[in-house]
């Protein structure tokens, strides 16, 4: 039996061998706290392999690393160590704005400059290991035989220690705008042909192709989470799953020849990240994307403020009302249409009456700006036809007067927000854009909520390739020539670039709202994107829908899957500086008393604590609004009724506070009582616990503000 067992270890080890190679000593570095230990060798190929455990737990087993060039022997293989350098880093920075008011940015950092003797280059690769995971990047210096070089493909491994639960959606290269699935990562084969829903635009690779931010649940407690940071000049990255063996391995997006990046040296990739703990709350709270981004790029940054707005766009995205001023053109030729000799349809959203209406709405109700779509002239056949001269982002309807809206909106003490849709046609809206945001500058816009919907043009190019992701980040540094803040929809998934751009206040990237008016959004939606889509980012979710059951809509139609308690709760749960209150005024105005949170909730923060958290299942949040004393709690569960409880731990202590919760009623259900809600007062401090129930995909919101003196008199204490 002995000598049985030493015949499988060393079988055993020469399979090992045979994938990865006998290794040399491996060189380590740990997280500052220990916890996170990272292992990097060269095996007997010249192939760079990595490993990383947390508290002794596998998360990335031995995994090769290297890139496949275009006729190029490549940067796989061949390599010798040829120098190792170690270091530490401690700061501590202020971002513009965000979910707390300071970012520690701690790791220590081991780069190794790899030599391939046999092409006579250097590779260098750079880990950074924080508390809370490992960010690692190539970094391709400037010498004679590595200058210009074409990519085929990054072949970075994540190989897992088992077959872990993951939230996912298919991998695509032009859209994010699917419903997630949880699955094994075994199963993820069988199920993403049925994952694929229809898109205005999209591009499936693989049958075990997946986006990230990936998060997963292993069956011994920890939660991984696959992504990368700092996406710049280079193709976004998917991961493809070899599901036999469990191993990722990134798969980058094609240009139209099927390139996958165009390099010349000096230069380096973006960061791939792994985020690790045995807590779920550590994901949420991770900073490790934002870190691994440069500082802030602009020196002046006075003129980017946080935004909460409201909009004429849901009316739109329900069918109710349209985007287009007439039927009675087949076609559009901008410049040579008329649209003072057409008839109106009368279902223009965006005209003078009701633009003003949605001012003075704003301006009674304390909202920063009105977003309007649907302004300007080419409407009538803007998608689907591959069409370059769309839009000229500078002509408006003659429903829409552009200098009497603005002035209005001043007086009120509003501003409207702009719009451009680009249909895709990229090459069209870089020919307008210096046109077009003067444009805005003349007439009182600061900031634009920019679309993609479509394929793109120059013809054959994606959504996430190279190219593309320099045109967002050329759009958003031009906004900034301007003093303008820059909302992208259908734009790459947030890498962080935010830290070092934070006039990109906003960016759509995944499925929102809109699509509770087509198709629905799983009751498990707004659980996980916490922890997929907005590691990168904020996202402009467009909450706040009231009306849930689409009452003013006639005939069959989509809802809702919430309860009006969990739209309140997503303003807190679904952090953004760029929040809409997306429903109709008249859907507000009948129920004054539970807007008076939407109105009340901050969009800017100090602080942010995440009291209970589990993906796909609850998120209970907690944020100290800027520069006040006042906090707000957001909690929201999947498809099951929950109840949530809590500590009120985190109010500074010998101060009490007026406690408004806003809770799903008793009767509640997303489905057969969506907006039974119920509200109560009380006077609270550090000491007090809260215990709410929530309903089927329902939530609550409770709004802390500090007690005056009044407070104290006329409020009862709570129980």
């Amino acid at each position: 039996m002995k000598n049985m067992k030493i015949g499988t270890a060393i079988w055993v080890c020469l399979l090992l061998s045979f994938f990865f190679g006998t290794s040399a000593k491996a060189e380590s570095i740990t997280s500052p706290d220990g916890q996170l230990k990272l292992n990097f060798s060269v095996n007997t190929q010249g192939e760079p392999v990595y490993e990383l455990s947390y508290k002794g737990k596998e998360v990335i087993k031995p995994s090769k690393l290297g890139l496949e060039l275009k006729n190029d022997p490549g940067l796989m293989n061949g390599f010798t160590l040829a120098d190792i350098k170690t270091s530490a880093f401690d700061e501590t920075w202020e971002p513009v704005w965000g979910e707390v008011k300071s970012i520690r940015n701690h790791y220590n950092e081991m780069a190794v400059t790899l030599n391939q003797k046999a092409q006579d280059r250097n590779l260098i690769i750079c880990f950074r290991l924080y508390n809370d995971g490992l960010g690692f990047r190539y970094e391709f210096p400037q010498q004679k035989n590595l200058n210009y070089f074409v990519i085929k493909e990054e072949h970075s491994q994540f190989a897992m220690a088992g077959d872990h639960t993951a939230f996912w959606i298919p991998g695509d290269y032009d859209t994010q705008e699917y419903d997630y699935t949880e699955s094994k990562l075994s199963e993820i084969r069988g199920l993403l042909q049925g994952a694929i829903t229809g898109n205005a635009s999209q591009t499936s690779f693989s049958p075990t192709g997946v986006q990230t931010s990936l998060q997963m649940k292993t069956a011994d407690g920890l939660y991984i989470n696959l992504h990368e940071a700092a996406l710049v000049d280079y193709s976004c990255m998917h991961l493809n799953l070899d599901d036999q063996n469990l191993i990722f391995e990134s798969w980058l997006t094609p240009d139209a020849k099927g390139d996958k990046g165009y390099m010349q040296t000096p230069c380096r990739s973006p960061w791939r990240t792994v985020i690790v703990s045995d807590d779920a709350r550590d994901i949420l709270a991770s900073k490790l994307t934002l870190n691994l981004n440069e500082p802030c790029a602009y020196e002046d940054v006075s003129w980017i403020k946080p935004v909460k707005y409201i909009g004429v766009w849901w009316e739109m995205i329900t069918g109710k009302s349209s985007w287009s001023y007439t039927d009675d053109v087949y076609s559009v030729k901008l410049g040579q249409t008329d649209y003072s000799k057409t008839k109106p349809s009368g279902r223009h959203a965006a005209n003078n009456d009701k633009v003003k209406r949605y001012i003075d709405f704003a301006s009674e109700h304390g909202f920063d700006q009105i977003l309007v779509e649907g302004w300007n002239e080419g409407w009538e056949d803007w998608f689907g036809n591959s069409k370059d001269y769309v839009f000229d982002f500078v002509t408006p309807y003659p429903d829409f007067d552009v200098k009497m809206l603005n002035a209005y909106a001043k007086e009120k003490g509003v501003k409207l927000m702009m719009h451009h849709e680009t249909s895709a046609s990229v090459r069209n809206y870089v020919r307008h854009l210096d046109k077009a945001y003067q444009f805005m500058i003349d007439n009182g816009y600061n900031a634009v909520k920019s679309g993609y919907v479509g394929n793109i043009i120059p013809r054959g190019e994606h959504h996430y390739g190279q190219w593309m992701n320099n045109h967002y980040l050329y759009a958003v540094e031009k906004a900034a020539e301007y003093k303008i803040c820059v909302n992208a929809h259908e734009a790459t998934r947030p890498t962080g670039l935010c830290r070092t751009y934070p006039n990109l206040i906003g960016n759509e990237s995944a499925r929102g709202t809109e699509y509770e008016a087509f198709a629905g959004n799983k009751p498990f939606h707004t659980t996980l994107l916490p922890f997929t889509r907005q590691i990168g980012g904020p996202m402009d979710y467009t909450p706040g829908i009231f009306d849930t059951k689409l009452s003013f809509l006639s005939g069959d139609h989509s809802f809702v899957r919430t309860t009006l308690a969990k739209q309140l709760a997503l303003y807190v749960t679904m952090y953004s500086p760029l929040q809409m209150a997306a429903d109709l005024p008249e859907s507000y105005e009948r129920h004054m008393d539970a807007f008076q949170f939407i109105k009340d909730v901050a969009v800017d923060w100090d602080d942010s604590k995440y009291l209970e958290a589990e993906p796909g299942d609850y998120i209970t949040v907690a944020r100290k609004a800027k520069g006040t004393d006042n906090w707000f709690v957001g909690g929201i569960t999947d498809e099951n009724p929950r109840t949530s409880a809590f500590t009120l731990d985190f109010l500074e202590p010998g101060k009490q506070y007026v406690a408004t919760l806003y809770a799903d009623g008793k009767e509640a259900d997303f489905e057969k009582n969506p907006t039974s809600y119920q509200i109560k007062k009380g006077l609270v401090t550090n000491k007090n616990k809260m215990s709410v129930k929530l309903a089927r995909s329902g939530g609550f919101a409770v709004s802390l503000i500090e007690a005056t003196p009044a407070d104290l008199k006329t409020i009862k204490k709570w129980k």
